[in-house]
């Protein structure tokens, strides 16, 4: 038996405040369902086939089913996905300027087929127009397959940075190499225990998403940046100073940071995080405001969210402030009439 402290070192589990799995060695998954969603929606809508039939254009997702995720273990990445999509189609004969519709099932995109493997099947509403049903069979197919690499990469790559993180000896060794000047032999005063000290950094994902306010974009400015506001919709006391480098402070403690940019009725930037978050980690909060007829349009992208608190950050972000300030802007808006 090993004496204490001396074990196989893939073994020992350190205390560490962001839970980050240290030398890659346990099990850890990772569920990108949710996210692989909004990217093959991203990659998919919109695609344009054109030939000498004419042009065609993909449209809405309209239909996704399964699910996917990423697991590492012992330092590789292990990818599960299975996803039966179906896509709508729109498109104009060249010659007759005739337009037709169809539709584009992928019935089983997963890791035990290749992307070229993969079936794709196309279909179109009743009537003439089967040149474009053949422009979408072949060049259309092409387009989706391309589209479907680009999720499949951006899922090996975008959603699994943080995954795989540097052990404390490969960091020690950047470190040095970082340290020492080029072509001098002085020996390097980098000691084990200040590696030691450096540790390994957290790591974070992207969060973005979209609202639509029945408001004007002015008035829901003023819902993040007036306190007597902010304390309504979050049903708390609040710390708001709505100036640059101003404090913030919401849900009794739970979310804090401060004003670093704010262009009235357009956008304000935070410095913001969560208490359960590490000691001293802030994410970047972006918030832009746009006018839509007679609606405002919210954009939220977040970076920097320790990967642990991914989900929940996003359900703080959906049922916290935007559920809560539609309920506050409706009965605003009663109240008036």
């Amino acid at each position: 038996m090993a004496k204490w402290g001396q074990g196989d070192p893939r073994w020992i589990v350190e205390e560490r405040a962001d839970a980050t799995n240290v030398n890659n060695w346990h099990w850890t998954e990772r569920d990108a369902t949710s996210w692989s969603k909004r990217k093959l929606k991203e990659v998919l809508e919109g695609l344009v086939v054109e030939g000498e039939a004419g042009r065609c254009e993909i449209g809405d997702l309209k239909h996704v089913e399964g699910e996917a995720s990423c697991n590492s273990r012992k330092g590789k990445l292990i990818f599960f996905y299975e996803w039966n999509l179906r896509l709508s189609w729109k498109g104009t004969v060249k010659e007759s300027g005739e337009k037709h519709k169809g539709s584009v099932e992928i019935p089983n995109l997963s890791e035990e087929n290749e992307v070229d493997d993969t079936e794709i099947n196309v279909s179109k509403k009743k009537g003439e127009g089967d040149v474009l049903k053949d422009l979408m069979r072949t060049e259309g197919a092409t387009k989706v397959r391309e589209a479907l690499r680009d999720y499949l990469k951006a899922l090996k790559t975008e959603f699994t940075l943080g995954m795989i993180l540097p052990t404390k000896a490969a960091v020690g060794q950047e470190l040095a190499t970082e340290r020492k000047p080029s072509g001098s032999t002085v020996q390097d005063s980098v000691t084990p225990q200040s590696l030691d000290i450096v540790g390994v950094k957290i790591p974070t994902v992207r969060i973005h998403m979209r609202e639509v306010f029945n408001s004007p974009a002015d008035e829901l400015y003023s819902v993040f940046t007036k306190k007597e506001l902010v304390q309504k919709f979050s049903k708390c006391p609040a710390v708001i100073e709505a100036e640059k480098g101003g404090k913030l402070q919401m849900f009794e403690g739970c979310v804090s940071g401060e004003y670093t940019e704010l262009v009235p009725s357009q956008r304000i930037v935070l410095k913001w995080r969560c208490r359960s978050w590490p000691d001293e980690h802030y994410a970047t909060v972006a918030l832009n405001f746009q006018d839509v007829a007679a609606q405002s349009e919210l954009e939220l992208e977040c970076k920097g969210v320790p990967v642990a608190h991914e989900e929940s950050t996003r359900q703080c972000w959906k049922k916290q402030y935007f559920e809560e300030i539609h309920i506050l802007l409706q009965q605003s808006k009663d109240n008036m009439e």
